[in-house]
């Protein structure tokens, strides 16, 4: 019954939006001025931007005069004037986090509420669609999080408003058929009516904006909102009914964004990642809602959306040129979020909404191979920030997002600055009488008391933030979700070590990543690593061995000069030397298991799970749709009576009878027969998978096989003999 119904789920009874579409937008769309903003001012939001502003320049410039200072005098005025610079925009950059964290512990602290309207009653009946962009995930995990978010709804009295979507944008064949079973299975378990659609695009144009874009073209115009979940999102019902509430009783706002909690995390990496998110991210995420206000963040997921809004002002055009600059978008959320505000469109980060989820990445390479596309997507918008309309805030929102990764090579030019530095004053005797006619030589001054200090008061601003986080857990009586005060200590102190170990690290990639940007170099945009992946040494030794060299060669050219300023360096030069061990040691399932057996990097929805997470392991246990064949993937399209009906009932009919091509499917399917499925190319297994009669008659022929070729194809378990009746329209056909 699911096959005979898959057509019908797959096109819902739906119209266009009557909006402009979304595609196909010229670039010059940047640059129309766009509706007149709304009253951003009463938000303070003007007074905010310049105070933090002022906290941020005050600070930068004092630190690098007071660096001045500290140098030896005379030196290399051009050198001490460039480590002057770039010591002030660092110090600059690292002061944001300690006046974000502030305001948000003050904020916490005396529990002040929301600037958005709070409703009274949920009397809220808007149609939502969520909206699940997939890129060659494992479905049965993303198909086991829908089912427990629909569980979750339909407990809390919300699904008959809302509507799910599965959007896929595989380009592999063998995944794309796993997600036509486990949907199938999904719409099995939860009964025929369940409103859970799958849609596969076949050209993946812009990733994931284009496939939404691709659903608010086809089906927007029939909901008011939309909730955006990645793969590995979780949402509780009463979250998301929340968030229709607080859109229903805010009409002037666009977008409301939660902030996930990390879970799910077994690797040593990911339970101290996900420890350090928990307990650090409500305080910041609280102090950039008392920044930001109504010109908030956008991540992409886990945010709730007016569709109409969203449709007409949130194209996002090509940009023009070639290289890493141009092209599509691709860290379109922030982009998304800037022009809903540029026309008029409020938009909230809601910091104190409970019950949204996600998993991060498992080790270090996999959030490192995220950080690559994450570079280049931000470093993309040094293109959009003079251009005309955006607010003050969201401009300040693109430039956080090119320092978050131009700050590593500000970092890494301070460090050869002053390896420069210290090497020309070791190479280069001192000149006691710069000037002619100088009755009394100028000694050279060394202060290293105010090195030190400066170090102190630099290190200060970076924990301030941990230790306002770990107050407020304490006077919030928080601890006991983080194992109790002790386990919490302990576990700071662990997480602080852990990422002193690896900010270096992180530094030298994330260099890396700016300057193949600049020089044009594209990144590629693959599946992103679920679940419990671990990195081998031969994999480490090949990502961090070009650091570890540089660091034994440039260490020890510092040592052979200068002792003294050898130790200054060791904290970065040694975690580039022991980054290898590192990383593959916080991969391993096994050291973080046992940290969670003692207590440490627990999260509060470890100690007491929610309703939620317990549906999703139930519906992670359950078994999925019930195949005829162990076959999997492509295989199971071809041999599998079930699966063969299921994919046949969701593509279309064959839209092009063109001689060539049809020539060209049957040659295939002789190729196929002949040779074994082993001999098809991967683009030619997509190209038979998207043409019904192509599938049925293959699935015809090899159950027809009564030669030694059947090995090819049949398992073990069935033979010739056990072949099904052709469907008729493979009898036509033939």
């Amino acid at each position: 019954m699911v096959a005979c119904r898959a057509r019908e789920a797959r096109y819902p009874a739906a119209h266009a939006p009557a909006h402009a579409p979304v595609d196909g937008v010229r670039a010059s769309a940047f640059m129309s001025s766009g509706p007149r903003r709304g009253p951003a001012s009463r938000y303070g939001g003007v007074w905010r931007g310049l105070l933090l502003a002022l906290l941020v320049l005050v600070p930068g410039v004092v630190a690098g005069e007071f660096l001045l200072e500290v140098l030896p005098h005379p030196g290399f005025t051009v050198l001490n004037d460039a480590l002057a610079v770039v010591f002030g925009c660092l110090f600059g950059w690292i002061s944001i986090g300690l006046w974000i964290s502030l305001a948000g512990a003050l904020l916490l602290l005396f529990r002040r509420r929301s600037r958005l309207k709070v409703p009274v009653a949920t009397t809220s009946d808007a149609r939502v669609a969520l909206v699940i962009p997939v890129f060659r995930e494992d479905p049965h995990p993303v198909c086991a999080r829908i089912e427990s978010v629909y569980r979750s709804l339909e407990a809390a009295g919300r699904l008959a408003q809302c509507d799910f979507f599965l959007l896929s944008d595989s380009n592999d064949a063998d995944a794309w058929v796993e997600e036509e079973v486990a949907w199938a299975g999904l719409r099995a378990r939860l009964g025929a009516d369940a409103r859970i659609y799958y849609r596969r695009r076949r050209l993946n144009i812009k990733r994931k904006s284009g496939n939404i874009a691709d659903f608010c073209r086809r089906w927007g115009s029939q909901y008011r909102y939309m909730v955006v979940l990645d793969a590995d999102s979780l949402m509780t019902g009463e979250a998301l009914g929340r968030l229709v509430d607080l859109m229903e009783h805010n009409p002037s706002v666009g977008l409301i964004q939660t902030l996930p909690a990390a879970i799910h995390q077994n690797t040593l990496f990911g339970r101290v990642q996900q420890f350090a998110s928990r307990l650090y991210g409500p305080v910041f995420a609280a102090g950039l809602h008392f920044w930001h206000m109504g010109e908030g963040h956008y991540w992409g997921h886990n945010a709730i959306i007016r569709v109409a809004p969203f449709v007409r002002h949130c194209a996002l055009p090509r940009l023009p040129g070639t290289g890493a600059f141009g092209g599509e978008i691709m860290s379109h959320d922030f982009v998304e979020a800037a022009l809903l505000r540029r026309a008029g469109w409020e938009v909230w980060l809601e910091p104190g909404l409970e019950g949204s989820y996600e998993e991060t990445p498992p080790t270090l390479l996999d959030e490192l191979k995220r950080d690559r596309r994450w570079a280049q997507g931000n470093i993309q918008h040094t293109r959009l920030i003079f251009a005309r309309g955006f607010v003050p805030l969201h401009r300040v929102v693109f430039a956080n997002g090119i320092m978050s990764y131009g700050s590593s090579l500000l970092w890494l030019a301070f460090l050869l600055l002053s390896t420069a530095e210290v090497i020309l004053h070791v190479l280069i005797p001192p000149r006691y009488f710069p000037r002619a006619h100088v009755l009394f030589p100028v000694w050279p001054v060394w202060h290293p008391g105010w090195a030190a200090m400066l170090l102190w008061f630099t290190l200060a601003i970076l924990f301030v933030p941990k230790f306002l986080a770990i107050a407020l857990a304490i006077v919030n009586r928080r601890t006991r979700g983080f194992g109790g005060a002790g386990r919490l200590l302990t576990g700071v102190f662990a997480e602080s070590l852990v990422s002193s170990l690896l900010a270096p690290v992180r530094m030298l990639f994330h260099t890396v990543f700016v300057i193949s940007v600049l020089i044009g170099r594209k990144t590629q945009w693959g599946p992103q690593a679920r679940g419990d992946a671990s990195t081998g040494w031969q994999e480490a030794a090949r990502h961090h061995g070009p650091g570890t060299a540089l660091a034994i060669g440039w260490g020890g050219l510092v040592y052979l000069l200068s002792p003294s300023y050898f130790w200054w360096l060791l904290p970065v030069m040694g975690a580039w030397v022991v980054a290898i061990p590192v990383s593959v040691w916080l991969s391993r399932v096994g050291p973080g298991r046992k940290a969670r057996d003692l207590g440490l990097f627990v999260t509060p929805e470890e100690t007491d799970p929610p309703a939620l997470l317990r549906l999703y392991r139930q519906a992670l246990a359950a078994p999925g749709l019930r195949r005829c064949t162990a076959a999997r993937g492509f295989l199971a399209a071809i041999i599998d009576p079930g699966v063969n009906a299921l994919h046949c009932a969701l593509l279309r009919p064959t839209e092009s009878r063109h001689e060539g091509m049809v020539l060209s499917r049957q040659q295939l399917i002789l190729t196929a027969i002949k040779d074994g499925p082993a001999a098809l190319s991967a683009s030619d297994r997509l190209r038979l998978l998207n043409d019904r009669d192509s599938v049925a008659a293959l699935h015809w022929r090899v159950w027809a096989l009564r030669t030694p070729r059947a090995r090819y194809w049949l398992p073990d378990d069935m033979t010739p003999a056990d072949r099904p009746t052709p469907p008729p329209v493979v009898q036509m056909h033939q």
